[in-house]
């Protein structure tokens, strides 16, 4: 299971890399269980302040794999928790950035949106095809992409599965930024460290209203964010970055 998905740190940041090149980074059960370990494990060390997701080969994940799907009873994919792994990128401790390159289509493209953030080489291109085997998005596919590049776009690309040119991705606002070709993993790494250098509590607050924001009305989402801003007042971190910001110094952020 590991040979297929690997797992390295550089400074404060762990990468998780997809690395099955005979099937594009197709995501089957092996796989899908291997980054599910590999998430918790980077979630648990504390010296971990944030991860980036990438494929190998040139590709980020080019889909699920459709020959172990083929057969399965709507039971398997309870049984089997086929979906958790899209629930633990999403629910993740630490932010999960995105690197992608190539293809990410079908559960690879949902994959990609289930973390916080998504860089993308300019020439990758990303799509939600399952209509054309018979079936639609169901891990995020259409949700997630309907709060990012809304109805209209959503139904045209969900309908047709046709393939998103990254640039046509950023415009939709489904990806961060895009870089040029071979530098994704790069500049996720340098997101990664920036993020790894605010305060912990912070990071977290911003997280936790982003993703709960933007599923209820406005005034319930600005109370929200006024509540976790006003907690943060409570905190070390908020005293000693006020401080540092007076005293004109770098901060040291503790997490408490």
């Amino acid at each position: 299971m590991t040979d297929m998905v690997r797992t390295e740190i550089q400074g404060p940041v762990g990468i998780v890399t997809i690395d099955r090149p005979e099937r594009r980074n197709a995501l089957n059960l092996a796989v899908k269980q291997a980054v599910v370990q590999q998430l918790h494990t980077l979630a648990a060390n504390d010296a971990v302040a944030a991860v980036v997701l990438t494929g190998a080969g040139g590709y980020f994940v080019a889909g699920t794999d459709i020959a172990e799907m083929a057969g399965m009873r709507p039971m398997d994919h309870v049984r089997l928790a086929t979906d958790e792994v899209f629930h633990v990128v999403r629910g993740n401790r630490k932010p999960v950035i995105a690197a992608v390159e190539g293809y990410a289509l079908g559960g690879g493209c949902e994959l990609a949106l289930a973390c916080d953030l998504i860089v993308a080489a300019e020439d990758a291109c990303f799509g939600q095809p399952e209509i054309k085997v018979g079936i639609m998005p169901g891990a995020g596919g259409t949700q997630r992409l309907l709060r990012s590049a809304g109805r209209y776009k959503t139904a045209l690309w969900a309908l047709t599965g046709a393939m998103i040119p990254a640039e046509d991705a950023y415009a939709a606002n489904m990806v961060s930024q895009l870089v040029p070709k071979g530098q994704a993993l790069a500049r996720a790494l340098q997101i990664g460290e920036q993020i790894a250098a605010m305060p912990p509590l912070a990071v977290q607050g911003i997280r936790e209203v982003l993703r709960q924001g933007a599923d209820v009305p406005l005034e319930t989402a600005l109370a929200l964010e006024r509540r976790v801003f006003e907690r943060l007042f409570d905190s070390e971190d908020q005293k000693e970055g006020m401080q540092a910001f007076l005293e004109k110094r770098k901060p040291s952020y503790r997490g408490r």
